[in-house]
C-alpha cells in the first residue's frame, strides 16, 4: 500500500497532537496494570516481612525482592492511582512532556485512568495495541489466529480500541518469553504484518535470553515488519555482553531502548543469573552505540510497573532521568544535542508513520 508523505500529528489518549509537541518522551512506562502472573515467593526468612505493605524500615527489602510482594506488584489499586497521578505531574514539572504507556492486551491496560492523568498533569499519554506474553492472556485469546490478531490490532490503530472510543498509537509492548511460544510467534507475525501496511511504530518486549531480540526481530522482518520503526526494550537485562549488543544494533537498526534506569539493585530476581546493570554502566551501553554512530537508534525509559519505584513508596518516579541521569550524562561527555536527541528526536522519529 502506497504512502504519500509522513504525518504531522500522533495519536495521544486525548487526541491528536502535533509531533513536534510531544518533547521530552519516556517510551516505555506503565501508569496501570496488573503483573500479579509474576509474583515470586520471597525467602523463608523474608516472609513476615512482605506481609506489611511498603513502610520506610522495609523499602530496602522490597527493592531487593520487589515481586515477592503482592501489594508491591499490583499496580492498578488505589493506593497506586494516586502515587502515579502525583509521579507524573512532577515529571511535567520537570520538564517531561510525553510518556508511551506500554500496557496491551494481557496486561490489562485501564484507558480510563490513561485520561484522567493525562486530562489533570497535561502530560501526553500514548496508547498500544498488541499482546503481551502468553502466561497472561485468558484461554479465548490464547486461540486466536494470526489473522484475529491482526484484524483487532489493526482495528484498534485505524478504528477504535475495544475498550475506548479512540484509537492506539502504536504496537507494543508485544512480549514474549523464551523460548517463544506458538502464540507468541503469531503475535510477532501478525505485528509485522500491520506495521508493514500501516508503517506504524512497534515495540516488544524479549524474553530473558540474549538469543531472543535476535529470534523476535527476525520472526517480524520475515513477516513484513521494518525493522527501523521496531524498539527492542529491555536491552540492560537481555544484552549484557557489549559485544553482542553491537552485533544486534548493527544487524537489526532497530531502536535499543535501556528502560530500567532507577534500578540500581544488581540481583534480578526474575532472572537471578543476570548482573544488573547500573545507571551508570546503562549509560556507557548508550554511549558505545553513539561512539559507533548509532546515536540515533538510542531510547532510555524506566518501565515503572510496581509501587516500590514510585516516589510516594520510596521510589524514583518518572521525573528520575530528567532529575538524576540527564546530568549524569552531561558528566560522562554526551553534549546537550546529543541529549536532546536520545529524548526528543529519536521518539518523534519513531513515532511518525507515513499517511496513505
Amino acid at each position: 500500500m502506497a504512502s504519500s508523505g509522513p504525518s504531522d500529528y500522533v495519536q495521544t489518549i486525548l487526541g491528536p497532537v502535533p509531533l513536534n509537541n510531544i518533547g521530552k518522551t519516556l517510551t516505555h512506562e506503565h501508569l496501570s496494570l496488573d503483573f500479579t502472573d509474576f509474583y515470586v515467593e520471597p525467602p523463608r526468612h523474608l516472609k513476615t516481612i512482605f506481609k506489611e505493605n511498603i513502610q520506610l524500615h522495609n523499602v530496602g527489602i522490597y527493592k531487593q525482592y520487589p515481586y515477592s510482594s503482592k501489594y508491591n506488584v499490583i499496580f492498578n489499586d488505589e493506593d497506586t492511582a494516586k502515587a502515579v497521578i502525583k509521579d507524573i505531574d512532577d515529571f511535567y514539572k520537570a520538564g517531561g512532556n510525553t510518556i508511551v504507556e506500554n500496557s496491551c492486551h494481557g496486561l490489562k491496560r485501564n484507558v480510563s485512568f490513561m485520561i484522567k492523568v493525562s486530562a489533570e498533569t497535561k502530560v501526553n499519554i500514548l496508547l498500544g495495541t498488541g499482546f503481551y506474553v502468553a502466561a497472561t492472556q485468558s484461554p479465548d485469546t490464547l486461540a486466536f489466529s494470526e489473522e484475529n490478531m491482526y484484524k483487532l490490532i489493526r482495528s484498534e490503530l485505524e478504528e477504535r480500541c475495544l475498550d475506548f472510543e479512540g484509537r492506539a498509537a502504536f504496537i507494543g509492548e508485544v512480549g514474549s518469553t523464551w523460548p517463544i511460544s506458538d502464540f507468541e510467534k503469531r503475535s510477532i507475525r501478525a505485528t509485522g504484518l500491520v506495521q508493514e501496511v500501516l508503517k506504524c511504530p512497534v515495540t516488544f518486549h524479549p524474553g530473558r535470553d540474549a538469543q531472543a531480540p535476535f529470534e523476535i526481530m527476525r520472526i517480524y522482518q520475515e513477516a513484513g515488519g521494518d525493522g527501523r520503526k521496531a524498539i527492542m526494550s529491555h536491552l540492560d537485562r537481555t544484552l549484557t555482553n557489549e559485544e553482542t549488543l553491537l552485533e544486534f544494533a548493527d544487524e537489526f537498526n532497530c531502536y535499543c531502548q535501556f528502560d530500567l534506569f532507577g534500578t540500581e539493585c544488581s540481583f534480578y530476581q526474575l532472572n537471578p543469573t543476570t548482573d544488573m546493570p547500573s545507571d551508570a554502566e546503562r549509560l556507557d551501553f548508550a554511549k558505545k552505540l553513539r561512539d559507533e554512530k548509532q546515536l540515533d537508534r538510542i531510547l532510555l525509559s524506566h518501565d515503572i510497573h510496581t509501587k516500590h519505584r514510585l516516589i510516594s513508596f520510596g521510589g524514583h518516579g518518572y521525573s528520575h532521568i530528567i532529575n538524576n541521569v540527564v546530568p549524569k550524562m552531561r558528566i560522562k561527555g554526551f553534549t546537550e544535542e546529543e541529549i536532546d536527541c536520545v529524548l526528543v528526536q529519536n521518539p518523534k522519529n519513531w513515532l511518525t508513520t507515513f499517511v496513505k
